[in-house]
């Protein structure tokens, strides 16, 4: 059985990999990401793969907040009591999940591949949060969709590539090391597009796009399952030498978006790297 209806991957060949939108899924009830299985799932990742903290966050936050001090199986068993907000990262480390990502990825390949080529760097990630959970302003450097299995969440995105909305000073300090959070200031809201999912709901979103995530009032799983390709890499790679020519005392031209291959750019910052200048 397919978990994306033959509309959802009409849309998402039609869409991908600019346009965010909304899919359907049929993977609500896959014993994987029931709770027990989560639970025990994060127990046995090793500690970099784990990462959770207080619910209550603000829109923009400056670095990551302290985690909450509850063992990580107890904050997901009590997520509807426990306040907390926890991420499971490369869920593909333990074979089962790594089967269910290949899974789905395989049925979005054909589209995938004529647009961006071979997938690169496939991984999952499982989120699980208490109600009025937030996740605060980021971009992320993958190509994502995030399949909401339990409760309800409002993904807020904002146009990819706009220096409104990520300056291209973010961009370049984070590709060579700096963090993906944010500044926040209100208005900026109006330039974003809410995407309320549910069970059996979906949300793409384009490399680099910034978001912010609002749980809805019941506890809540998603799935994320993401891949690099060499346009996302080149992207960031030409960003990295954007900020290099920078400290040359030169004001490079921001990096085009897809179908743009930024190529020259991106082999610049691979020869600096090997040069030791990167």
């Amino acid at each position: 059985m397919t978990v994306f209806p033959p509309t959802s991957r009409e849309t998402f060949a039609a869409s991908y990999p600019e346009v965010p939108h909304i899919l359907a899924h049929s993977l609500d009830h896959h014993p994987l990401l029931e709770r027990e299985a989560l639970a025990q799932l994060a127990e046995a990742l090793p500690e970099p793969s784990v990462e959770y903290n207080a619910a209550d966050q603000p829109i923009g936050i400056d670095g990551k907040p302290a985690p909450t001090g509850i063992p990580i199986g107890e904050t997901i068993r009590r997520i509807e009591t426990s306040a907390s907000w926890a991420v499971l990262k490369n869920v593909e480390q333990h074979t089962p999940y790594a089967a269910l990502l290949a899974e789905l990825l395989a049925e979005l390949t054909p589209a995938i591949e004529r647009r961006t080529g071979r997938m690169l760097k496939t991984q999952a990630f499982v989120f699980i949060s208490s109600p009025g959970s937030m996740t605060p302003y980021h971009f992320d450097p993958e190509h994502n969709i995030l399949l909401q299995v339990r409760g309800s969440k409002v993904m807020t995105q904002f146009p990819a590539g706009e220096p409104r909305y990520a300056p291209d000073r973010v961009h370049e300090t984070y590709h060579t090391g700096g963090g993906r959070e944010l500044t926040w200031r209100e208005e900026l809201l109006s330039g974003g597009r809410e995407y309320p999912i549910g069970p059996g709901e979906a949300v793409y979103v384009p490399v680099m796009a910034p978001h912010f995530v609002r749980n809805g009032p019941e506890p809540s799983v998603s799935l994320s399952i993401t891949w690099r390709s060499e346009w996302s890499f080149a992207e960031a790679d030409a960003r990295a030498f954007n900020g290099l020519m920078r400290k040359w005392g030169m004001s490079p031209a921001r990096p085009a978006r897809w179908p743009a291959s930024n190529r020259a750019k991106a082999l610049g910052w691979r020869v600096a790297r090997k040069l030791g200048a990167g």
